[in-house]
């Protein structure tokens, strides 16, 4: 975990005058971005992407998609810009798929889904294509994917490190087949073979073989698009054998998908109703989706708040009292910064599980919260897969962010009700949430989308 904060502005977090109440529209979902991007790029017809998230994670995916020779053209709607929607809203990108062509270069920057969703495609290129990112990608896991691939055909260049910088030399095609993978450091391995698997030869068939696999509703996510983009998909979820998944060689189509608000990034703005004793109202919350983020609604019930799904979309209203609560948290990890947060400002003691892999994160998540919550006053302690939280009166301090956008909003929660907090770096939150900080303070003025 490095900070780097002595080169880095601080924001004043916003200190709430009392009840929150506002509407308020995230952007599109990263993980759905990122994915519909790579599936786009692979099929056999162009296709369309309908408010996509644009941000650095989803803008490094689309460059480097563009770098392996494949055409994405973006246009804004003429309405969208009338109107004064947030960018993105009236947004579309058009993907026009070809056979990956090499040489190139990868930017990653610390992107999970670039450094490896990508790989698996660039190996269907014929020539290197070389990945390299921020610092912190380099820490972060890749061997899991490496040693697949090789197992499955591919020649991969890294030095031994098993994580970046490396080179895929592709050979214009991968024979795919039979593989085992231990994705107990993530379940993005298990995603990124699966993505590219219906352009292998033989198509694949992953067998898990680690003692825990994290972030399982992102694999289910993973297979509910391959289907949707007509893949034949064998997977635990519809009978299939625990651990294994099954992909059939075979077009892909293109589609035209409408990319849905990106759930996760909707936590601080609940999470403000439910402190506050206030009440946010989130639109186009989908009845039925695979985002884990769809989980808040009954975590954030179990710590006192109330939840209505309408045609408004989600509201979340507080109660004023915000309780702890025992939580294995290992499919939604993601949401463990935010939860954190929260949980440090309830009435009693909260313990979260199951999220050991965050160590391995953007930052070495449950380190950097300990640190950061406890420099306020807060009494948090690691656990071996998670934290124990014991509410204490907070004060002021500086927030440090360590370059991850989930510590960053997690500092602004905390800082509704907390006073003279600042955040190092709220930039951050552009790898997924480019207008955040416009955002809170539009909550906080009671703005409505």
């Amino acid at each position: 975990m490095t900070d780097h904060s002595e080169n880095l502005a601080l924001w004043p977090a916003p200190l709430a005058s009392g009840a929150v109440d506002a509407t308020v529209t995230v952007p599109g979902s990263k993980s759905v971005t990122n994915r519909a991007l790579i599936l786009a790029a692979l099929a056999a017809d162009p296709g369309w992407l309908r408010r996509p998230l644009r941000s650095r994670d989803t803008l490094l995916m689309a460059d480097a998609l563009r770098s392996l020779g494949i055409s994405i053209e973006e246009t804004v709607s003429s309405s969208s810009a009338v109107s004064g929607l947030p960018r993105g809203r009236g947004e579309s990108w058009r993907v026009i798929p070809g056979m990956p062509q090499a040489p190139a270069t990868v930017d990653v920057g610390n992107a999970g889904t670039v450094m490896r969703f990508l790989p698996p495609l660039a190996a269907l290129a014929e020539g290197p294509v070389r990945f390299d990112g921020d610092p912190r990608s380099h820490e972060r896991p890749l061997g899991g994917l490496i040693d697949a691939l090789r197992a499955l055909g591919a020649r991969v260049e890294d030095d031994g490190r098993g994580a970046l910088p490396m080179t895929v030399h592709g050979a214009g095609s991968l024979d795919g087949g039979h593989v085992e993978v231990d994705a107990s450091t993530s379940s993005q391995f298990i995603s990124a073979l699966l993505l590219s698997a219906p352009r292998f030869n033989q198509g694949i068939e992953i067998r898990h073989t680690g003692r825990t696999l994290p972030s399982v509703p992102h694999i289910r996510m993973t297979v509910d698009m391959l289907r949707k983009a007509g893949a034949q998909v064998d997977s635990p979820d519809s009978g299939g054998e625990p651990n294994v998944w099954r992909v059939t060689a075979g077009a892909l189509l293109g589609r035209d998908l409408v990319v849905e608000p990106d759930l996760s990034n909707a936590q601080p703005f609940l999470a403000a109703a439910l402190i506050t004793g206030g009440s946010v109202t989130i639109p186009d919350w989908p009845r039925r989706t695979t985002q884990p983020g769809d989980e808040l609604r009954r975590i954030f019930t179990d710590m006192g708040g109330r939840c209505v799904l309408d045609d408004r979309g989600l509201t979340l209203t507080g109660s004023g009292r915000v309780r702890g609560i025992d939580a294995d948290l290992s499919d939604v990890g993601e949401l463990t910064p935010g939860i954190a947060a929260v949980a440090a400002l309830a009435d009693s003691e909260s313990v979260l599980r199951g999220v050991a892999h965050l160590r391995l994160h953007e930052t070495d998540r449950l380190a950097a919260l300990t640190k950061e919550i406890n420099s306020l006053g807060g009494d948090v302690t690691e656990t071996a897969d998670g934290l124990r939280i014991r509410p204490r009166p907070l004060h002021g301090g500086v927030f440090h962010t360590y370059e991850d956008h989930r510590l960053a909003t997690a500092g602004a929660i905390l800082g509704l009700v907390v006073k003279d907090i600042e955040i190092e770096n709220i930039a951050t939150t552009g790898k997924t949430m480019p207008d955040f900080p416009d955002l809170w303070h539009r909550m906080l003025s009671g703005e409505s989308d």
